[in-house]
């Protein structure tokens, strides 16, 4: 049986404002997410992540629910408004914040599993929002950014060794600054590339002082979180060809192309023209090369043709359907996912072959049709998310041990049912089913279906006997 090296790391992911609720609790201070929520309309069913799922009231239950799923490793996110609550590098530091997170990750050491902390998962400090514009404003935002980062390096930095800088930058810049679906609801075409710079000098100058300062003595590494979904052209002509790398560099190249090749893709400059910001000279120094791994989050593959008037895509016409009409695969709740695990292969391929640097899986996962109107006994048993992550485990499996793609990570996306955002709660892609109502966790099939898929895929340490 084909099998992942011994030192791979499988686990699942989170992010604060989606599981942790108490959101007055603790000294911590409102996010943008806070403020976006309570604007009527923003949410599907009205809701926010006042309570989520509680987990900052039930994390030790948490770990030990982690713990029997066998995991190696957890992904969550730190909430800045935790740590400092009104954000800036001026502004106190919350000790109940440093408190929380620090037990936190010693109960999942404690119980073998390694943290992997993502510092950025979309919740600003809304009083950075109100003092001075938040990410569109380089001078402010930078700065202040770097100061949470050393506040958690010095923190957790002796017992966390897998840093993530931001989590899905796309997600913030063209959703929360061009379309307006994610908070802070700005609707623009020009704010998003402004955004789009501020974050990446942001992650850039975060790394720069890691490495300075930390990495030697604390023995860890720093990276960012990118997305994608894999781009299949619909057929083999020319234009169509184009069209599928330009989706590519458009949701990912924008940002990839710059931290590891020190300049935008050429078809972002060509449609964007002036209003791309442009680096400067020591700006692209620091930049380029700013992470030690390539986070990759990805759902879906999206078959694509040239047209349609969607300027963050590249003006593509994107869906499922193939030259032959058949669909890719089965059908998420959301509309833009269904399962194709060739496609997830040729994405590893082609972040390998392009950018050469070790690929961690940060985000993976599925949304069963209708999973939120379900009885939790019929929920459980998710048997078309269980078909999604056979189909990539054994495409990332493929992708290892036959061409050889350095994958040292996967992290099912999403550990609990939980705040997905502007769908609120009516999404739901955890491996854990809860009950909102009483919080109660129930283990989905899928959770057991991953605990032994990965128990039999993992090569067994070496022994010293083997030596």
């Amino acid at each position: 049986m084909a099998q992942l090296p011994s030192d791979f790391v499988w686990g699942f992911a989170t992010a604060s404002y989606q599981i942790e609720g108490s959101v007055a609790a603790g000294g911590r201070g409102p996010s943008i997410w806070d403020a976006f929520c309570a604007q009527p309309g923003k949410i599907r069913d009205g809701s926010s992540g006042e309570v989520a799922t509680d987990s900052y009231r039930l994390w030790r239950e948490d770990v030990e629910l982690l713990k029997t799923y066998g995991v190696k490793a957890y992904r969550f996110s730190l909430s800045w408004s935790r740590i400092i609550p009104l954000g800036g590098r001026t502004d106190p530091v919350n000790s109940e914040g440093i408190a929380f997170y620090r037990a936190l990750i010693e109960e999942l050491l404690k119980n073998g599993i390694e943290p992997f902390v993502t510092l950025y998962h979309w919740d600003l400090p809304q009083a950075l929002h109100e003092r001075y514009g938040g990410w569109l404003n380089k001078e402010e935002i930078v700065q202040d950014y770097v100061n949470y980062a050393k506040v958690c390096f010095e923190a957790f930095g002796d017992v966390v060794k897998n840093w993530i800088t931001h989590n899905e930058p796309w997600a913030v810049t063209i959703l929360g600054y061009e379309k307006g679906v994610f908070a802070p609801g700005h609707i623009s075409n020009t704010e998003p590339w402004i955004v789009n710079h501020n974050l990446i000098l942001a992650h850039a100058h975060a790394v720069k002082l890691y490495r300075e300062q930390y990495k030697e003595k604390q023995g860890g590494q720093i990276g960012i979180t990118l997305d994608c979904h894999w781009q299949l052209p619909y057929d083999d002509s020319p234009e169509n060809l184009e069209a599928a790398q330009r989706g590519i560099d458009f949701k990912l190249g924008r940002f990839a192309d710059l931290i590891y090749k020190g300049t935008y893709p050429e078809s972002v400059k060509r449609i964007i023209g002036d209003r791309l910001v442009e680096y400067t000279t020591e700006e692209l120094a620091v930049v380029l090369g700013s992470s030690d791994f390539f986070g990759l989050n990805t759902y879906t593959t999206q078959v694509v043709q040239p047209g349609g008037t969607d300027e963050s895509n590249g003006f593509l016409k994107t869906g499922f359907t193939l030259p032959d009409g058949s669909q890719l695969g089965t059908q998420a709740h959301v509309p833009w996912l269904q399962t194709y695990g060739p496609g997830f292969r040729t994405l590893l391929n082609y972040l390998w072959n392009t950018y050469k640097l070790p690929i961690y899986v940060t985000e993976n996962g599925f949304a069963v049709k209708n999973e939120n109107s379900l009885s939790i006994e019929e929920a459980i048993h998710d048997a078309d998310r269980i078909e999604y992550f056979h189909n990539y485990a054994n495409a990332m499996l493929q992708a290892v041990t036959e061409d050889k793609v350095p994958v040292k990570g996967y992290f099912g996306w999403s550990f609990l049912d939980n705040f997905e955002w502007a769908d609120g709660y009516q999404t739901r892609f955890g491996v854990t089913y809860v009950d909102y109502a009483t919080q109660k966790r129930y283990p989905k099939d899928s959770a057991r279906f991953l605990k032994k898929w990965f128990t039999e895929h993992i090569e067994a340490p070496a022994s010293d006997s083997d030596v």
